[in-house]
């Protein structure tokens, strides 16, 4: 067979392997190592499309769904790992929100495109094709890695280059490499479908990560992403307002019969019911060495603000609980911040004072610097800075506020 007949018979070879691409096919083979990848994966539907010169994802503005849109000719000319590559490249603006709230205000330009491109790219170094956007690179020499879309925006070092409009695909080292044209076709103008997406990747990422967490395993996410994504998952709450709604919901009732108010079902029979409704509430204040005196004040100062409404039982701690220094934080009383003791950390200690005497409710004030403890009869929740709640010691299901 002739040189030309067997390059003829091999392009038409490829023509119909390209035909018959489905990415679906190979999606769980090439995540097979990327457990988190692989969970978001699975809520993303696929199209094979040659409208487009690549990839690219949008919303579906009528079903706020994430979609990824493929050529079948692009991906089944690539190696496996640059085909992973592309596809981890096109989670990342979703998880990245560039698709839903970091979006540009007025139209996608050309910049834009390069600039999420360049913000993904740090994270897939030798895993694309030559001709993607890279920090450092071929045109980016003046790009850092790792840094944000909003980022290399703001530091835009190429002055010889015309900001356009167009849209990406052309497969220049200057230019976007995946296709962002469908974008204005998504959530442009419709809040609605825009917000039910954001609430969706919210899901997507929360069930992700847990099937990572279960995996013990994120893959090739990196740690900084891994906690950009845990940061955005957690709910904020105004940490007062929930430390009032824990005392009030931690409530009992106390009943006694006086003759002074009228019973409801039995007038002038029986005699009514007083009903005084308390809180008994301990806070139980970590001193040991870890906790630094300005945490200490920020703690105070945080019972101050509860002390205006609930009366409550303060209870220091390190590894033991210092029992000549509990004392009541009657409402409306004005206490400084004092340490009174200077160990380790365990906070069995202040569960196991609880669970013995008659209290509603535990709130833990602490850096949360040393192992979980055991049940606790009552209603328990944390108390502790920013600092230490990014980054506590261990995980819990229970309520943690944040003071700062």
């Amino acid at each position: 067979m002739s040189e030309e007949n067997e390059a003829e018979k091999s392009e038409t070879n490829a023509v119909k392997s390209a035909e018959k691409f489905d990415l679906n096919m190979h999606t769980a083979r090439l995540l097979m190592n990327e457990p988190f990848f692989a969970a978001l994966s699975r809520r993303i539907d696929k199209v094979s499309t040659r409208s487009i010169p690549t990839a690219g994802v949008t919303i579906d503005k009528k079903t706020a769904q994430f979609k990824l849109y493929y050529n079948p000719d692009f991906m089944n000319s690539l190696p496996e790992r640059e085909k992973l590559g592309v596809l981890k490249h096109e989670f990342y603006h979703i998880i990245f929100e560039h698709v839903t709230g970091r979006r540009p205000s007025g139209k996608m330009t050309k910049k834009d495109n390069i600039c999420m491109d360049l913000a993904i790219n740090s994270h897939l170094i030798g895993e694309l094709p030559d001709f993607c956007c890279m920090p450092g690179g071929k045109n980016f020499e003046w790009a850092e890695h790792g840094k944000t879309y909003e980022w290399y925006l703001a530091n835009w070092q190429d002055p010889e280059e015309e900001e356009g409009e167009g849209e990406s695909g052309e497969g220049s080292p200057s230019d976007s490499f995946d296709d962002h044209s469908q974008w204005a076709d998504g959530a442009d103008g419709d809040n609605t479908v825009n917000e039910i997406a954001k609430e969706r990747l919210k899901e997507a990422l929360k069930k992700a990560a847990e099937e990572a967490a279960q995996a013990g395993s994120w893959g090739s996410v990196s740690s900084s992403t891994r906690k950009d994504i845990m940061e955005r998952m957690k709910v904020r709450v105004n940490w007062e307002k929930a430390l009032r709604y824990f005392v009030k919901t931690s409530q009992r009732a106390n009943k006694k019969s006086t003759v002074r108010r009228i019973n409801s079902r039995f007038p002038y029979i029986h005699a009514g019911k007083k009903i005084t409704r308390t809180a008994n509430i301990a806070i139980a204040v970590d001193q040991s060495g870890s906790v630094s005196d300005a945490m200490l004040v920020k703690i105070f100062a945080a019972m101050d603000k509860l002390s205006k409404i609930a009366t409550f039982t303060i209870v220091p701690f390190d590894t033991e609980v210092a029992l000549d220094h509990v004392k009541v934080w009657k409402k409306g009383q004005r206490f400084k911040a004092e340490r009174v003791s200077c160990g380790g950390t365990d906070f069995q200690a202040p569960t196991d004072y609880v669970n013995k005497h008659n209290f509603d409710g535990l709130v833990i004030a602490t850096d949360m610097e040393a192992p979980k403890p055991g049940p606790c009869k009552v209603r328990r929740i944390w108390l502790t800075t920013k600092e230490y709640a990014d980054r506590p010691y261990f995980t819990t299901s229970e309520i943690v506020l944040v003071v700062d």
